[in-house]
């Protein structure tokens, strides 16, 4: 692991992805859209419908996140909302999905906990999967200057696509990288081969 520090700045490029190996740190500046099962699920749908989506994902950093939001009223009136909780979900739940998605989407990043099973070879030479440590919802929220906007409120607030501007967010670990290094993968057979020599 080479631990190389990287600054992302949104939307991101394949050219930007294809610097960073597993095992370095990046740092993200910029938009962050949050999307969890139901969300995946309805961008397939609407993909499959040949309907367009209400949000742009080219060049997107998509993390796995089913944010806590309050909303505030600002001074001319206006409602709004603001992140009071924004710590990532257990991304493996979105693998079988993943693949449909990048398939019709230039989404550069994903972002979230745990890992994804056998997803190097979907992600080789067009996206990255970041890990973010679970258990850090309050320090996220600090890392958010403001709540953008929301798609599919319909589907509730851990599962609405809430659009997040960013600034720094991080420390995140890539995990697997665009080259099909997948660190998850490495623990995950190292720890298989140690407990079979027992």
């Amino acid at each position: 692991m080479s631990g190389t520090v990287h600054e992302l700045t949104t939307p991101v490029t394949e050219e930007d992805i294809l610097k960073i190996r597993a095992g370095d740190v990046v740092y993200i500046t910029g938009t962050i859209l949050t999307a969890r099962d139901e969300a995946h699920d309805r961008i397939i749908r609407y993909d499959r419908e040949g309907k367009e989506l209400p949000f742009d994902l080219e060049g997107a950093v998509v993390y796995h996140c089913g944010p806590v939001m309050q909303e505030t009223e600002g001074a001319s009136g206006k409602t709004g909302w603001k992140a009071v909780a924004a710590g990532p979900t257990t991304s493996d739940r979105m693998t079988k999905m993943t693949p449909e998605v990048l398939k019709n989407h230039h989404i550069r990043v994903l972002v979230g906990k745990g890992g994804m099973q056998n997803i190097a070879p979907v992600l080789r030479g067009k996206c990255i999967y970041l890990s973010y440590t679970g258990g850090c919802a309050a320090l996220a929220v600090s890392m958010i200057g403001k709540v953008d906007g929301v798609f599919w409120e319909d589907l509730g607030m851990p599962e609405a696509v809430w659009i997040l501007k960013a600034e720094r967010f991080g420390p995140l670990i890539a995990g697997v990288d665009a080259y099909g290094k997948d660190l998850f993968e490495e623990v995950r057979e190292n720890a298989e081969k140690a407990f079979s020599e027992i």
